[in-house]
């Protein structure tokens, strides 16, 4: 089957290693475009351009889709770029950008799309996230007929995935990654046997991932325990949480719930090899993975010996 792809991050990268894997051919790729990265903030290409490039597949990168949008100029390039690819089928996973009318009405299968949730809980940027945050017990992946609402499509094909106790977005993802690449080889193969049946999402449980902001790590020691902890899980590997302690930004990775204990929020209680136990508006954590500005994660035992903490001393929210 011949089949454009369109996706930008290491979620999507995984799933085009899958399909390549699996012996269809990939005329074009559609990635976002380069961008400033790292602490030299070069432009690096995303990993689904860098795969691309690797395997010898042409990559379009256009700012927009839409023909009488900002870019119109790149937009009609792209629309030729997919005119000239004959796709059978697009799929898309992670790309970034809306898909007009014009390109899902392009390939003779329409547009695929692999989104990392139980559809229709968490439409949207952050499913993974917003599922951790929220204490969800499983999740997955839907692979669905995209249409022209937000992940509003029929779904095709869906498989759970139940969410470890401890699991963070860095390991979750990876996960999900892994299944949702199985999944869509799995949806093109029914595909070519006329054998997907849609299937309408239900009205009931709709809900949104709306996108991380960095904003949302600054730890608010008034919150219930379990409800920071959550937050921690789900924004590693960003933005990760931040507290402010004597006058100093630190991330804060990795938590525990800890017994109830009787302190002003934010409060250190205890400092030892064990963690940082530190009270919260219902319960207390127990900070087990710390980061000082410019170092690196280290457990609490490290941290504390490199950067002692007195009991008594006071976690705020750092300001946004």
């Amino acid at each position: 089957m011949r089949v454009v792809f369109a996706g930008t991050p290491e979620f999507a990268k995984q799933a085009l290693a899958c399909l390549r894997a699996a012996g269809h051919e990939i005329p074009l790729v559609l990635s976002q475009p380069d961008r400033p990265a790292g602490r030299g903030m070069k432009l690096q290409a995303s990993p689904v351009k860098q795969f691309a490039v690797e395997h010898g597949i042409a990559v379009a990168q256009p700012r927009s889709l839409r023909l009488d949008g900002k870019y119109p100029e790149e937009a009609a390039a792209a629309r030729q770029a997919l005119l000239d690819a004959r796709p059978d089928v697009m799929v898309v996973a992670a790309y970034g950008l809306i898909l007009p009318q014009w390109v899902l009405d392009l390939p003779r299968l329409g547009c695929l799309n692999i989104h990392a949730s139980l559809l229709p809980r968490w439409r949207g940027a952050a499913p993974i996230h917003r599922a951790i945050e929220a204490g969800d017990a499983r999740t997955g992946i839907t692979i669905m007929q995209m249409d022209a609402g937000l992940d509003t499509g029929d779904m095709l094909l869906v498989e759970a995935l139940d969410i470890a106790p401890q699991e963070s977005t860095a390991t979750l993802h990876d996960r999900l990654a892994a299944q949702g690449g199985r999944l869509i080889v799995d949806a093109l193969q029914l595909a070519e046997q006329g054998a997907l049946r849609p299937v309408v999402q239900p009205a009931e449980g709709v809900c949104y991932a709306h996108k991380i902001e960095k904003a949302e790590g600054l730890i608010d020691w008034a919150e219930p325990a379990a409800q920071i902890e959550r937050r921690l899980r789900a924004f590693d590997p960003f933005p990760g949480g931040q507290a402010q302690l004597d006058g100093e930004i630190l991330k804060c990775w990795r938590a525990e719930l800890a017994e109830q204990a009787q302190g002003q929020p934010g409060e250190v209680l205890a400092a030892d090899e064990r963690g940082l136990l530190v009270a919260c508006g219902e319960q207390a954590l127990r900070l087990t993975e710390l980061q000082r500005a410019g170092g690196k994660r280290l457990p609490a035992q490290a941290f504390l010996q490199a950067r002692p903490v007195a009991v008594g001393s006071r976690f705020i929210t750092p300001a946004a």
